[in-house]
């Protein structure tokens, strides 16, 4: 069965990311832990650069689960998300990123009639945050249901999501955008703990264990609102709660030489390093455990 995508938010749901920029040491990354955010963190705008380096790395982990033989199972879904109950915008952007990574798990599945309803309730939000402009969903709808070409999606939704980050950022509402980012990180790391309790394959386990600095650089990203509001300060602590459990999670890398493809006419290039995730049983069991936790807090209506 062949993973589809068909928006851009639930990337990470996919990739659990593969492979990190081969221009960046282990040694240059600052992780945050429940201290406060330090300035040795990137800047919003190169975390960003660097999260868009890993939603378009390698596409074989977007097929993980299926190549595993790992079931389906609707468990996983934030199913007690009721969008009509969502007056703010901070909770439809997360929402919005929470939902993506849904429709992405239904997709990889071939739920197509799920996926359609999941759809209907990522464009009502996406109405309402003033951003549905960016997204063809009568396309999305086609491709989905036609079960197109995995790369043409792909890159019909990173060009959506960059369109919508630019667009965010130019009326001075970066922090909309964050959410999106952080919705659907958080859920694919649901998906991704929830799998490995019953199914503990090697391979995600590093996936899960290479998940600490990507969340170092969502902190970074949302460093500058964590004393907007409560709802940000919430926010903040959830996410320097999960980072603590990496603390002792180390991470080592062999650089490779990358590697050129043109599919479609789109110049493809995929990162060859490799790395070393040590981690123990022990340390996962309490990032799964703070997961859980986190997401089941912010899908609480």
């Amino acid at each position: 069965m062949k993973a589809r995508i068909v928006f851009l938010v639930l990337f990470v749901v996919l990739i659990i990311s593969s492979c990190r920029n081969a221009s960046k040491k282990p040694e240059d990354f600052v992780l945050a832990g429940t201290g406060s955010l330090t300035e040795s963190q990137k800047s919003g705008s190169e975390a960003i650069e660097e999260i868009y380096g890993y939603y378009s790395s390698s596409l074989e982990i977007a097929n993980l689960f299926q190549v595993a033989g790992l079931p389906f199972s609707s468990d996983y879904l934030a199913s007690s998300i009721n969008i009509s109950e969502q007056s703010g915008s901070f909770e439809k952007a997360l929402y919005l990123g929470i939902l993506g990574a849904d429709l992405g798990y239904l997709n990889m599945y071939e739920k197509t009639g799920t996926s359609m309803e999941l759809i209907t309730s990522i464009e009502k939000l996406a109405v309402e945050l003033n951003v549905s402009q960016f997204f063809d969903f009568d396309n999305i709808k086609r491709l989905s249901l036609n079960r197109s070409d995995l790369d043409s999606l792909l890159f019909l939704s990173l060009n959506s999501y960059k369109r919508i980050d630019e667009y965010l950022r130019e009326y001075n509402k970066a922090e909309l955008s964050t959410l999106i980012i952080i919705g659907a990180w958080i859920e694919a790391q649901y998906f991704a703990t929830q799998v490995i309790k019953q199914y503990p394959e090697e391979l995600l386990k590093d996936r899960i264990g290479e998940q600490k600095y990507l969340l170092n650089d969502l902190i970074s990203i949302v460093s500058p609102y964590c004393s907007q509001d409560d709802k940000f300060i919430e926010l903040c602590k959830y996410l320097r709660n999960v980072a603590a459990k990496y603390n002792n999670v180390n991470i080592s890398y062999t650089k490779g030489e990358p590697t050129s493809t043109v599919k479609n006419g789109i110049l493809v290039v995929t990162q060859t390093e490799t790395s070393m995730v040590e981690m123990t049983d022990e340390q996962l069991k309490e990032i799964i455990e703070i997961t859980g936790i986190v997401r089941n807090k912010l899908i609480s209506n």
